[in-house]
């Protein structure tokens, strides 16, 4: 056991508790170097942000000095040091302002406003960003307090990432896309507490002594006071903890749900909107050709809870016009690498609703001459430029390639046009 204890412990190797309280505060403040270091980082993060570059946005993580204030909160709620505490939320919020303002005003003067997968990284916290920003706190805090720092800072400064979310919330405020700004804002405060808190813990672990005055009376106030604040924000962690852990769970459920009923039936998904905060939890889909009538949606509703869904409604979107619009929206907003290759597939997924060229004679013909294809789907396409020309559409599914100018040269032969698409599913 004695063996196993000194494997575990931290107090060997430990760096002296008063040469740790004067590397916390001197990372604390942001002035002189600190500040020009914070501002590049920003800019740097932004930038990063902007043109999607996931090694830019690094650098900046590793360059950025918001750990802190944050690391000096969670020091002084450990060691009730009330005015340490002070000054490390006054230096994290300055700090948070500038760099809101600063993304804000690179992002709104770019003239590129593409939402990047790196930007739609930050928008929406899960249970995994918890336990990132909690354990990676843990390190931070042990390593602040080794004699040897050695290499896991820059790690923790990497996995605890606190200026990209800063800086898509500046995205959010410069768009005026305030799902964005929440969205940011909410993990960056996750991670900073998450941060502090693990902090908190390990500094208690290490026995860190109280701060002593010499008024008893005070001293006691504000252990009390701070004894307090700890509360207040350890209590509402759990709450956000186990929402998110619920969420989690929700959304893999929904995605057995619509795995085992729907694709693995043949039904292709083109629309899915799940929200787990709505009151009930909301499952909407739509199809590419299926469509169910009330009875068969009533009972899809009574099989949510076989896969432990609970208050939850499920709808189908059907014959609605606007959907091929709304689609395509959603697409241009959420996915920017999109080419216009899959644009155009998602249109000709909706047009195939109506049916307006090709039968069934002519799918058991394309099937006997082309055995590979599993399945055809017909539709037509109405574009307008100059004038308004209608071409003939085939989406086909084969696991094999097949010769597709062979099989457009048939049809253009067939039906004397040569206003024929031709599209792999």
């Amino acid at each position: 056991m004695n063996k196993i204890y000194q494997l575990f412990n931290l107090q060997s190797g430990e760096e002296d508790k008063n040469k740790v309280k004067e590397d916390v505060q001197s990372n604390i403040s942001f002035k002189g170097a600190n500040l020009w270091i914070l501002a590049c980082a920003i800019l740097i993060a932004s930038i990063g942000l902007n043109v999607n570059s996931t090694a830019v946005i690094i650098g900046a993580m590793l360059i950025s000095p918001l750990m802190g204030p944050i690391v000096g909160s969670g020091f002084a709620l450990a060691t009730y040091d009330f005015s340490l505490l002070k000054r490390s939320a006054k230096n994290l919020f300055i700090a948070t302002i500038a760099g809101l303002i600063v993304s804000c005003i690179y992002f709104y003067l770019s003239p590129f406003k593409d939402v990047q997968s790196e930007l739609l990284a930050r928008t929406s916290p899960t249970i995994y960003d918890v336990l990132i920003a909690f354990f990676g706190g843990i390190v931070g805090a042990v390593s602040i307090t080794r004699i040897e720092k050695g290499n896991p800072i820059p790690g923790v400064a990497i996995a605890t990432a606190l200026m990209p979310p800063l800086c898509t919330a500046g995205f959010g405020l410069a768009t005026l896309n305030f799902k964005f700004l929440v969205g940011a804002l909410y993990l960056y405060s996750i991670n900073c507490f998450f941060i502090a808190l693990s902090t908190f813990i390990v500094l208690k672990y290490l026995k860190y002594k109280p701060v002593q005055t010499q008024n008893p009376s005070l001293d006691k106030k504000v252990r009390i006071s701070i004894s307090v604040v700890m509360s207040l924000l350890i209590i509402p962690s759990f709450y956000l903890a186990y929402n998110l852990l619920q969420e989690k769970k929700f959304t893999q459920n929904v995605e057995t749900f619509i795995q085992n009923e729907f694709l693995n039936n043949g039904h292709t998904v083109i629309y899915k909107n799940v929200n787990f905060r709505s009151k009930p939890k909301k499952i909407e889909l739509a199809f590419l050709s299926q469509q169910l009538d009330s009875l068969e949606i009533a009972r899809y509703n009574t099989k949510l809870e076989d896969y432990g869904i609970n208050n939850t409604t499920f709808t189908v979107r059907q014959n609605n016009a606007d959907l091929k619009q709304e689609i395509l929206s959603e697409l241009n907003k959420n996915q920017s690498d999109i080419t216009e290759k899959d644009l155009k597939i998602q249109q000709l997924n909706e047009l195939l609703k109506a049916k307006t060229f090709g039968d069934s004679i002519l799918e058991k013909e394309i099937k006997i001459l082309f055995p590979d294809i599993s399945q055809i789907y017909f539709g037509t396409l109405n574009q307008y430029s100059d004038s308004i020309s209608n071409n003939k559409i085939i989406l086909y599914q084969s696991e094999k390639l097949i010769d597709e100018n062979k099989l457009q040269q048939w049809i253009e032969t067939k039906y004397a046009t040569k206003n024929i698409i031709i599209q792999k599913m």
